[in-house]
């Protein structure tokens, strides 16, 4: 509702000179003596634990966390083979996802933008042209009227800065979202291309397992024709080479997919991946220290994200308190209108002038409750970006943790593998001997190149996962997202 409004013609230079100092200080005091209602926001308290839990010495451990933490790195330190770093510069370059996420930033300093021109005045001009002639009088004419409206919006009460603020917030939280989607890509990346050089080497340990088979086989029919071998023994090693190979087509499909998945996420068409050192060069960090606890708040993109989504949901609260107080806007307008005419003896010409201001205050009286509804919309909002806010905060502490215990137990798993594989060499070589020396029926040898080929099979997937696992903590401690 319209409470006042004022308005005038022209008036002398003597009263715009008493005015001007009145509406200097209404500007002033909009700007800077204004109040903003609604909360100023506090970053809440959340209780975090003191130290990650891990799994070295038993599912309870607990271990005293380090001041620095394996996520300090930036990722082309931690991932050392060369062509792994030109993958992952590659997806920083053309990943669709990562220029989704930048252009979203854009847009959101563009809402900012928007959003802050409402604490300027608002400024307009208009043009008209008119002519023509009277054929009682045989008079021409043309009239040009040139006029500018002003408008300024009086921010007592704080809601369009409150606007401003929750504004600013989602466009900090749009560029925490954008390094998220870094961190993703990047440990996406490593994380395809490790389990890549494992299927790799799966099929390499399958291809020579099969060449080592087909020797068997030949040596096998050439002690069947001289008697010392039976038929039986020949079959028996001709199920193993057949075993091998029919592994070979299933790898080989496996790898051109994960081929397919690297190039999509360098934002090409499916295609081959360059490799660079195999998988058993690949290096491995001595110690992976996790670091202070408290630090994961800062450095996980994705809990600093739902803070700024926080920051807005409290500021939108104040938007919607301000809604209650009244609206002060100031207007001014001004212009001339100039004209000239032939009407009787000769051409004349005329001038007019004429300018106004006025001050408008609008209060809202009966909504039907909108505006009451709109401010509990407001403060469930805010309510439910706190919940996000410590959700997103115990989450990322059960991603550390499982991302330990992962790592730890996946290095261990790699160890006693290893072992397995050295034993079971050594079993197969004694067998071999066993049977060359009669004690012995070939199939303790083949059964012994069964258990070793699957072994070998196992022991790289144990490789690859221990990789992968490496990269998930990484990823998890909040590593990954620096660019250079």
């Amino acid at each position: 509702m319209e409470f006042a409004r004022y308005s005038t013609g022209k008036m002398s230079e003597r009263h715009m000179k008493k005015l001007a100092p009145v509406v200097l200080a209404i500007l002033v005091s909009g700007f800077v003596a204004g109040c903003k209602v609604g909360p100023n926001y506090r970053r809440p308290a959340v209780q975090t634990p003191t130290e990650y839990r891990e799994g070295k010495d038993g599912p309870q451990t607990q271990v005293q966390p380090q001041v620095a933490s394996y996520a300090d790195l930036p990722w082309w330190q931690v991932f050392q083979d060369p062509t792994l770093q030109e993958l992952i510069r590659t997806a920083l370059k053309q990943n669709y996802d990562l220029q989704l996420a930048t252009e979203r930033i854009n847009a959101g300093r563009a809402q900012v933008q928007i959003t802050r021109s409402n604490l300027f005045p608002q400024v307009s001009g208009n043009g008209d042209f008119s002519g023509g002639k009277e054929h009682n009088f045989q008079t021409k004419f043309n009239f040009l009227t040139l006029t500018g409206d002003a408008a300024f919006q009086l921010d007592f009460f704080g809601k369009l800065r409150r606007a401003t603020e929750a504004s600013r917030a989602e466009l900090l939280a749009t560029e925490d979202a954008r390094q998220t989607v870094i961190l993703t890509l990047v440990s996406d990346v490593a994380s395809d291309y490790f389990q890549l050089l494992q299927l790799d080497l799966q099929l390499q340990i399958t291809k020579d397992t099969v060449s080592t088979q087909e020797d068997s086989v030949k040596l096998t029919n050439l002690r069947m024709e001289h008697g010392v071998a039976t038929k039986l023994d020949v079959l028996q090693a001709q199920q193993v080479l057949d075993t091998a190979n029919a592994s070979i087509p299933d790898l080989e499909r496996q790898i051109a997919q994960e081929e397919n998945a690297i190039s999509i996420l360098l934002g090409d068409y499916p295609q081959g991946v360059p490799r660079g050192r195999t998988l058993v060069e690949q290096v491995l960090p001595p110690d992976v220290p996790p670091g202070l606890p408290s630090a994961l708040l800062e450095r996980r993109p994705d809990i600093r994200e739902a803070e700024q989504v926080l920051v807005a949901a409290n500021a939108e609260i104040g938007v919607a308190k301000a809604q209650f107080f009244p609206q002060i806007a100031l207007t001014g307008s001004g212009g001339g209108a100039f004209g000239r005419s032939s009407a009787f003896s000769g051409l004349m010409s005329s001038q007019l002038g004429i300018w106004s201001y006025g001050a408008q205050v609008s209060q809202p009286i009966f909504t039907g409750g909108a505006l009451r509804g709109n401010l509990r919309l407001a403060e469930s909002q805010h309510k439910q970006a706190l919940i996000s806010y410590r959700q997103a905060i115990q989450q990322a502490f059960g991603d550390v943790s499982d991302a330990l215990i992962a790592y730890q137990k996946n290095h261990e798993v790699r160890l006693r593998q290893e072992q397995s594989v050295a034993d079971l060499q050594e079993s197969v070589r004694l067998s071999i001997m066993r049977y060359r020396g009669g004690t012995t029926t070939y199939l303790e040898v083949l059964d012994g190149q069964r258990s070793l080929f699957s072994a070998e099979l196992v022991l790289a997937q144990a490789r690859g996962t221990e990789y992968q696992s490496l990269v998930q903590l990484y990823r998890a401690l909040g590593g990954g997202w620096q660019e250079r």
